[in-house]
């Protein structure tokens, strides 16, 4: 038996989740996330331990997943950044792609840069993609160090990607002059697109700050009350030492999102082409694959309409959580999202103050929570200040009473969240109903079975740690560092020899971030295109093989986009490693503590109301089967079964739903 005591903490939008486990089980917590978050995550750990009777020196290992750097960017709060970059090239910020976010909307407009003009510098070098053609003046450096203000600096010249000799030496010497951050481009992203390269660097130089003092925080209050140093989630999925991720702040551009994916991925079923997670929070709904145990991983990602290029879980992300408000656009139409009433003062029915009507406030209405439901940290439900809520909706909205505007409210609410899942299946060449959907978050078990129909989905799975699944999944994540470098030829004209050169130099790079690099196996990839595409592919390496990487990226080609060209030559673009220390997810059990059934309330579904038992999920024996309709209430989430589907319990405590779709 493992004797280890470990927590897992993730900061959501609405409650920071807790997860403690033990040699005598799993205990949680939900508490209301703070500003500053480390405040919140340090309670929810002391009252995770106090419930499991034990003593914050008794942690073994500490996990955590922070929004502090999603946030940062989406409400652009990052420190006052300076650009420096080749002579002529100062507004690649500005003009970055030539594309419009709303294809018909010809007075749509782009965020505007992180750097304004007045914080892009300029210096005199060149080089090419074969070598330096002019070198940087060190004196130049110098005189322009002393003409920057600002909290940190990014440093993005031309083709660094593939000589940075200018680049490193004109860091060297602001690192010398200035006490500020500096990033440069090289070590952030040794790619190819300027952009993109550029953009990811200043999201680097803008974040370093910000999470240096949180993570700084964090481990003084962590050190305080005799924990262990934090471990924590990189946006790719994998866990890294506070140094690290203090050293590279944009790895930790989406940590929340991650965790809750590889958490989920435990579940995946084996009769299953794969798993849909579903992620719905108090402020957003989060949406990935998982296919053969392996989470979806992309290099290409937008945070806040700015291009953030590095790897990470592929999620899909919509502004429709239990906290979203309802409103009324200027046509009359219901809408919900993407503006949340947070945790302070939240939903209406939270009774702090809040007036806006919400999806939470709606599912009370609906009765699928109830007045005597409990959400995280005891938190009692207003009944009646979600019925004025909902009262001024309809008013607004022209319906009839709460009741209509609480089921528009839920309806529109699905409808997003159902387009979410169909772009990350439907639209990428996968036919949804051969996949399950794990649902997790304190609100997704509520919604899952609804969009289940929607799609003609047939199995839901919803762990026991449902409502706290983004912070068990950190205990189940994997130690991962990435590197990577712009390799572009022809796959038939690839030197051989090379190409393992570069790996070996890749693999070294992954491997010096490893806390433990004798303990990390190391794997690589070479993203690849048909010549004339401007997107790639992932294709896995072992010795590298032309034939063999050609025979996969065909193989790849056909299975995301549904066909392959197998005449056209292919291109190598870019080769990745990445060292990977494995990390096993605590043993889980489930035996009933507790009386199945609670109660009994009306609950509204397809338009009528059903007299509906009220379970809890403490009390259900691994084995137990039973048909819908039915409420599971189990403390941090609440299931909803509609009177189509059943519900089983397998020996980890996780429900199987079963529709007939």
């Amino acid at each position: 038996m493992d004797d280890s005591v470990r927590v897992g903490v993730d900061v959501g939008g609405t409650f920071t989740d807790v997860v403690l486990v033990t040699p005598g089980g799993m205990t949680t917590a939900k508490v209301p996330t703070t500003n500053p978050q480390h405040t919140g995550v340090l309670d929810g750990i002391e009252t995770a331990c106090e419930r499991a009777g034990v003593d914050l020196a008794a942690v073994d290992a500490f996990r955590h997943a922070t929004t502090a750097a999603t946030n940062a960017l989406l409400e652009e709060r990052v420190a006052e950044t300076a650009l420096v970059t080749t002579a002529g090239f100062g507004d690649v910020l500005a003009i970055g792609r030539q594309d419009r976010p709303t294809l018909y909307d010809p007075s749509s407009d782009r965020p505007a840069p992180l750097v304004p003009a007045e914080r892009r510098h300029e210096l005199d070098e060149r080089a090419t993609t074969d070598s330096i053609e002019r070198a940087v003046d060190p004196e130049a450096v110098r005189d322009l160090a002393a003409d920057i203000e600002a909290e940190a600096v990014a440093v993005s010249f031309l083709h660094a990607y593939a000589h940075p000799e200018n680049e490193r030496r004109t860091v060297e010497i602001l690192r010398e002059e200035l006490d500020v951050p500096v990033s440069a481009s090289h070590e952030v992203l040794a790619e190819f697109r300027e952009y993109e390269r550029t953009a990811t660097t200043v999201a680097d130089a803008g974040l370093a700050p910000v999470i240096d003092e949180y993570l700084e925080r964090l481990s003084a209050g962590v050190d305080d009350r005799g924990l262990p140093a934090p471990m924590v989630m990189q946006s790719n999925g994998g866990i890294a030492a506070v140094e690290t991720v203090r050293e590279n702040a944009v790895t930790a551009a989406l940590s929340g999102p991650a965790a809750g994916v590889v958490g989920a991925s435990v579940f995946e079923p084996d009769d299953a082409a794969g798993l849909v997670t579903f992620d719905m929070g108090g402020t957003s709904s989060d949406v990935s694959l998982v296919r053969d145990g392996t989470v979806e991983r992309t290099t290409e990602a937008d945070v806040g309409g700015r291009p953030v290029r590095i790897p990470m879980v592929d999620v899909e992300t919509v502004g429709a959580g239990g906290g979203s408000v309802a409103w009324v656009d200027e046509g009359g139409a219901l809408r919900v999202g993407p503006q949340s009433a947070g945790a302070d003062p939240g939903p209406a029915c939270y009774g702090k103050g809040g007036t806006d009507p919400t999806v939470t406030d709606a599912a009370l209405e609906l009765g699928y929570l109830g007045a005597d439901t409990t959400l995280g940290n005891g938190l009692e439900l207003d009944v009646e200040a979600a019925d004025e809520a909902l009262e001024r909706l309809a008013a607004d909205a022209g319906l009839e009473g709460a009741l209509e505007a609480a089921e528009g409210v839920y309806t529109v609410a699905n409808a997003t969240m159902t387009r979410a899942i169909r772009s990350v299946t439907a639209e990428r060449g996968h036919d949804p109903r051969e996949f399950a959907i794990a649902a997790f978050g304190g609100a997704g078990p509520m919604h899952a079975a609804a969009l289940a129909d929607r799609l003609g989905v047939e199995r839901v799975v919803v762990p026991r740690a449902s409502g706290v699944l983004s912070a068990l999944g950190l205990l189940a994540a994997d130690e991962q560092h990435d590197a990577a470098r712009t390799y572009r030829t022809r796959l038939d004209e690839a030197d051989p020899e090379t190409v393992e050169d570069v790996l070996g130099d890749l693999a070294a790079e992954a491997l010096d971030d490893a806390a433990d690099p004798g303990a990390a196996t190391v794997t690589f990839q070479a993203d690849c295109r048909y010549a004339g595409q401007s997107y790639e592919l992932g294709v896995v390496i072992e010795d590298f093989d032309r034939a063999t990487v050609a025979a996969r990226f065909h193989a790849a080609h056909e299975r995301a986009h549904g066909y392959r060209l197998a005449e056209e030559p292919v291109e190598v673009v870019t080769l990745r490693a990445t060292a990977t220390v494995d990390h096993e997810m605590p043993p889980l059990s489930h035996a009933a503590t507790a009386e199945a059934r609670t109660g009994r309330r009306e609950v509204r579904f397809d338009g009528a109301w059903r007299e509906t038992p009220v379970l809890d999920w403490a009390g259900l024996s691994p084995g137990t089967e039973r048909s819908g309709p039915a409420i599971v209430e189990g403390g941090e989430s609440t299931v909803v079964v509609p009177p189509a589907w059943s519900l089983a319990v397998d020996d980890r405590g996780t429900l199987s739903l079963e529709g007939n779709a």
